[in-house]
This record gives structure tokens, C-alpha cells and sequence, in this order.
């Protein structure tokens, strides 16, 4: 049985991947939320993650952190998490890939908080790059692939890695053209992303760092989840 390790639902968009892409396929596993300490978590997340980071997959003395190799990692043993044609299994590839190391203006400006809706103070020229370059991204797949995923009919890692953005595209009301626009609401009410979201608006905890880094960046128009505290 495969334990999946992740940080806080509201905030975490590396854990997102590999658990959406779990809950998708039908993988069974089991989830240890482990939420973010004040500061730094890297002591207490060492326990279970060589890198101190989430995700990290354990599965009996096997362990495989980072979200890009727990994804390769289940890819070889279910069928079904890369594309079957080979064409669209390597532009999937190069998307993942470019998603997984690049878009840091996005990272940086827009950080994923499921449960908010903010209205950014500027838009900087690094981040508009990124901006563009998704949309161009997810038109290609699209139209290339014939969708209603990005590398054809079925959802795939490439999708996986690409959840996060769709929280970030309600949260921040990141313009997108055409299809790409469509697709992100479609990741929105996938089953998976619809569970993950209840669970990360019911969340109790909030971790300072990632609270202020949005405060800096924008106004706050909405907050839909639970108060701080609530039911701890």
C-alpha cells in the first residue's frame, strides 16, 4: 500500500500533483496530511522525507520524494499515467518537465491558497511571461491533442502538474484565451479537485508565511474557509 505524505491542502501545490494524479487513476493509498510548523518544517518532515520537503510516496522500504520522481514512479507500474502515443507522451514530457523547474515569477507572485480570492496589486512583466506562456501551453496541448486533457483524451501526469494553476487561475483571476480557459475550470470540477478543495477550505491551520506572502501581493476579497482554530 502506497503512504502519501503532504503538507496543508490550502497551501501545498507540490502535494497536489501525485495526490491528484492518485485519486484520478483510482490508485489506492493512504494520506498523512502533515501541516506546515511556524518557520520551518524540515525537522519534523525529516522523519519521513530524506529532503525534509512534501510529497514524499512510501510504499514498504522504498521511499521517493519529490513530486516529478513519485510520478515516474507510479508511471512504471500503472498503465495509464503517461500518454500511450508517442508523440503525446513526449510533449507531455517537455510540459511536465517545464512545469516542474520553470514559471517561477508564478510560483513567487501567486502562490496557491485554495480557500482565497485575491486581487493582485500589479501584474509584472515576469509574471505576465508566465501568464502567456501557459495559455500557449495549454492551447497547443489542446488543439494538438484534440482534448479535453492536455495530451488527449485522458488525464495524465502532464495534467497533474498542471492542477495547481487552475487553483491559482480562481484564486487570482489570471486571464486565459480560448481553450485553455475551459480547460482550467474542467480541472476545477474533476471529482479529485473537488474533494481536495472541501478538505483544504476546512482546514483549521494557517501558516504565517504563506498569509503574508499573499497580503504583500494583493488585496484579499474573499476568504471562504473555516476560521483559524476551528475544531483543532
Amino acid at each position: 500500500m502506497y503512504e502519501l505524505f503532504i503538507g496543508n491542502k490550502n497551501y501545498s501545490s507540490w502535494s497536489l500533483r501525485p495526490w491528484v494524479l492518485l485519486r484520478a487513476h483510482g490508485v489506492d493509498f493512504v494520506e498523512h496530511v502533515m501541516p506546515f510548523k511556524p518557520g520551518s518544517s524540515w525537522r519534523e518532515f525529516r522523519a519521513f522525507s530524506p529532503s525534509g520537503k512534501v510529497p514524499c510516496l512510501r510504499t514498504g522500504a522504498t521511499v521517493v520524494w519529490d513530486s516529478l520522481g513519485i510520478a515516474e514512479y507510479l508511471a512504471e507500474r500503472h498503465e495509464g499515467l503517461w500518454p500511450g502515443d508517442k508523440a503525446a507522451r513526449t510533449w507531455a514530457r517537455c510540459a511536465t518537465a517545464e512545469m516542474h523547474s520553470g514559471f517561477a515569477a508564478l510560483r513567487n507572485h501567486c502562490g496557491m491558497n485554495v480557500g482565497l480570492r485575491v486581487r493582485l496589486r500589479e501584474w509584472p512583466v515576469a509574471l505576465l511571461a508566465d501568464v502567456r506562456r501557459i495559455d500557449e501551453l495549454w492551447n497547443e496541448g489542446l488543439a494538438r491533442f484534440g482534448g479535453p486533457f492536455l495530451a488527449g483524451e485522458w488525464f495524465t501526469i502532464v495534467d497533474a502538474f498542471y492542477c495547481p494553476v487552475a487553483y491559482r487561475v480562481q484564486t487570482y483571476e489570471i486571464p486565459l484565451t480560448g481553450a485553455a480557459a475551459a480547460y482550467a475550470q474542467r480541472l476545477l470540477e474533476l471529482p479529485a479537485m473537488r474533494d481536495w478543495e472541501t478538505a483544504a477550505l476546512a482546514e483549521p491551520w494557517r501558516d504565517p508565511g504563506h498569509e503574508d506572502e499573499i497580503a504583500a501581493l494583493g488585496e484579499i476579497v474573499a476568504d471562504l474557509r473555516v476560521p483559524p482554530g476551528a475544531g483543532a
